[in-house]
């Protein structure tokens, strides 16, 4: 069971800096237990409003609240939370053991209890046999795990994550966000984690928050943002989107706005004529081989490029090459309306 109790409200939470506006009015409630993340570009906000839960910024206006108490004035070290660095911070003349200790030693914990709780945190992160190793002496994903143990022995109520995955590459990042789901699972903390590679934050999340301008731009689940994105921003910053205009719109849909369909639920050549599914003629101009599935990219007569993600499997017939002319099909229920877009306008003429 959560705790009926926000882990933290934010409430008209605003930060400047001069003339420029970081972070503009937000509102937000993270529940206990949840791990939250906050996405967005570079600039949009969210490692600003990190940094002010954290304690590292002082808000302009706005408040900030742990499970109802106030902490907008706190500094970091009188708040109940910790802080996991893209750069890890280990101190590389102690052991593996010390560094996950040193929170703990610093709070003035004894030393058999610190030792104690140093080898469980490790064990929770599968690193109980590399405790006197030196942090030089670990992988990547090992001294990722290794400043999470230390992050947790503390116990906070919430543990704020700044990319922590984004100095790895790219198979080991996969394998650790599947570990750190597990580890947020296991500990029951709240997770905040911060990051702007939209894949990470739908493999990782029970709810994401993408930040655009200061603000945040929708809310809701992984599923929600990427089936049912509310603007045009978030349809093309949460995954691929093919994005139809006002005037495209009405020439492929019979209806005007700016609305979307995601590639994998377009298809190429099947011609469909049931009275839920448009077809539009095009022609391809080019073929993209990804292993696991083909994307082509086609230019729609209507007078829009779009981008048709197929599964590469053993109903494929044939490969469609440049230049040759193809049906692109979609259902209606796959499209969706964009940024107030009116799904019942008229007709075009």
């Amino acid at each position: 069971m959560t705790d009926p109790q926000p882990a933290i409200r934010l409430t008209g939470l605003t930060k400047e800096f001069g003339a420029v506006t970081a972070v503009d009015h937000v509102d937000l409630e993270i529940a206990a237990g949840e791990f939250f993340s906050m996405l967005g570009p570079s600039g949009s906000g969210k490692t600003t409003v990190l940094r002010l839960i954290a304690g590292f910024e002082q808000p302009t206006n706005g408040t900030i609240e742990l499970f109802g108490d106030d902490v907008t004035k706190r500094a970091p070290f009188d708040r109940d939370v910790n802080t996991v660095f893209q750069d890890y911070a280990l101190f590389p003349h102690m052991s593996v053991l010390e560094n996950v200790a040193y929170g703990l030693r610093v709070r003035g914990i004894g030393r058999r209890e610190r030792i104690e709780r140093a080898r469980r945190a490790l064990a929770s992160v599968r690193l109980e046999q590399m405790g006197d190793r030196k942090p030089s002496q670990l992988s990547g994903g090992q001294r990722q795990r290794v400043a999470l143990a230390r992050a947790t022995v503390v116990q906070p109520k919430v543990l704020l994550l700044d990319e922590p995955l984004g100095a790895l590459d790219l198979k080991l990042r996969e394998q650790m966000q599947v570990e750190l789901k597990e580890i947020q699972r296991e500990l029951g903390i709240t997770f905040i984690f911060v990051t702007h590679d939209q894949e990470e934050a739908l493999t990782l999340s029970d709810r994401v928050a993408v930040f655009n301008d200061g603000r945040i731009e929708q809310l809701g689940t992984p599923a929600e943002l990427y089936e049912r994105p509310s603007s045009r921003f978030v349809a093309d910053f949460v995954g691929t989107s093919n994005l139809f205009d006002d005037a495209v719109s009405r020439a492929l849909l019979g209806r005007g706005g700016v609305h979307s369909v995601r590639p994998e639920k377009m298809a190429v050549g099947s011609g469909e004529t049931a009275a839920d599914v448009r077809n539009a003629p095009g022609t391809v101009v080019e073929t993209i081989y990804l292993g696991s599935g083909i994307r082509l990219v086609v230019d729609l007569d209507a007078g829009v490029r779009v981008s048709v993600l197929e599964q590469n499997d053993r109903n494929r017939v044939h490969d469609d090459e440049r230049g040759d002319r193809v049906v692109v099909s979609w259902h209606d229920d796959d499209v969706v309306a964009l940024g107030g877009a009116d799904v019942a306008s008229e007709p075009a003429a």
